[in-house]
């Protein structure tokens, strides 16, 4: 029997390479995490098809920049206690557009505390981000949400097999880019093979070659399917091909690989959202960083990082090396927090302009 755990040798060199090192479109992508892991191909497969049949990689698949194809944001949803956990639940289960969904705590009461449950929207072009958060405010009870666009992206990732032994204050030698966000339309033919190729891996479909059959379920060649991949990656559509591991339940053996999931705000001037997002994005501890406006409720804060851990004190060393960093380059922080991650789940946001139209007709009629 194969090892399934994230921390077995081999696991974690194939897992460091795969959880977030395969950027774009790839044809092969076991032959390339083969290449950059040094384990050979038959084992990566199977190892990989394995782990995700225990649950250890909660899903295998090609990620998309989402903030390109569909209006984004993260919400902040402020509802009374008694229905919390029934709000958490109804967006997890039945709105397939709100992808994070986690309740978050500060370890003192301090600005927007009381919006307890986080989630991540994504409507798809021609419709109302703003209308479908109303939307959902009727369904769950909550009293009122905060919506937060991402302005800029600073980093984007996960990895956390190789960021376990990363050191607080430990950086990129040069600040983050900016990753602007800008919506792109598709033609019919480019939805066809972005829907085929974003879907989710069975286990059994770890195999060489593993795009032929989706260019089938595109009904494409597998050539056209392949052209029309590489474009959507030079238009900054495609993201990464990653096995995502289940960071946030232990595995089958016990064994987690997060414990902790901290949201870093900080508050920096009006004009220097880039170059703060920069600094604060070069830090190789984060796999989440972008500019985005919290408003009054959040006293302002503009720049918004994720990191994980097992250890809460040693992911606020890495926050107070990041807030050390902004002092060495002069930026000015009139306000940050910690929102810490509780229960949480995540799946991707749906973004078919289809699949909104048929659930809008759903909800209408519940």
């Amino acid at each position: 029997m194969l090892p399934i755990e994230h921390d077995d040798p081999v696991n974690a060199k194939i897992l460091a390479i795969s959880e977030d090192k395969i950027e774009g479109f790839v044809r092969e992508p076991f032959e390339e995490i083969t290449n950059r892991s040094g384990v050979g191909v038959d084992a990566v497969m199977a190892r990989i098809a394995a782990m995700l049949r225990a649950g250890t990689i909660r899903r295998v698949r090609q990620t998309l920049l989402a903030t390109n194809l569909a209006q984004g944001a993260l919400v902040a949803w402020k509802a009374p206690e008694d229905r919390m956990d029934a709000a958490f639940d109804w967006m997890f289960q039945h709105d397939p557009f709100s992808g994070h969904v986690v309740l978050r705590s500060t370890d003192t009461v301090s600005a927007g505390s009381d919006y307890k449950l986080w989630t991540t929207v994504k409507v798809p072009q021609g419709f109302s981000l703003e209308a479908h958060c109303e939307l959902l405010v009727k369904k769950v009870g909550a009293e009122r949400f905060r919506i937060m666009p991402a302005k800029g992206i600073f980093t984007l990732g996960v990895g956390h097999v190789r960021r376990k032994t990363i050191e607080p204050g430990s950086k990129a030698d040069q600040p983050a880019k900016v990753i602007p966000v800008q919506i792109v339309s598709l033609s019919e033919r480019e939805w066809d093979v972005l829907l085929a190729l974003k879907r989710e891996f069975a286990p059994e479909e770890i195999r060489a070659s593993p795009w032929v059959a989706r260019a089938n379920e595109a009904d494409v060649s597998a050539e056209e399917f392949y052209r029309v991949a590489e474009e959507l990656t030079a238009q900054k559509i495609i993201g990464r091909f990653s096995t995502f591991l289940e960071h946030v339940k232990p595995s089958v053996g016990g064994v987690r690989v997060t414990r902790f999931n901290a949201l870093f705000h900080w508050a920096v001037p009006h004009g220097r959202e880039i170059e703060a997002g920069g600094e604060v994005g070069r830090h190789r501890i984060l796999t989440h960083c972008y500019w985005r406006e919290a408003g009054p409720e959040f006293k302002n804060v503009n720049i918004m990082a994720v990191a994980h851990g097992t250890d809460k004190q040693l992911l606020l060393d890495h926050k107070a090396a990041i807030d050390r960093h902004l002092r060495s380059c002069d930026i000015p922080v009139s306000y940050t927090n910690v929102f810490w991650g509780g229960r949480s789940e995540i799946k991707p946001s749906e973004i078919s302009p289809h699949i909104y139209r048929d659930w809008l007709a759903e909800q209408s009629e519940s």
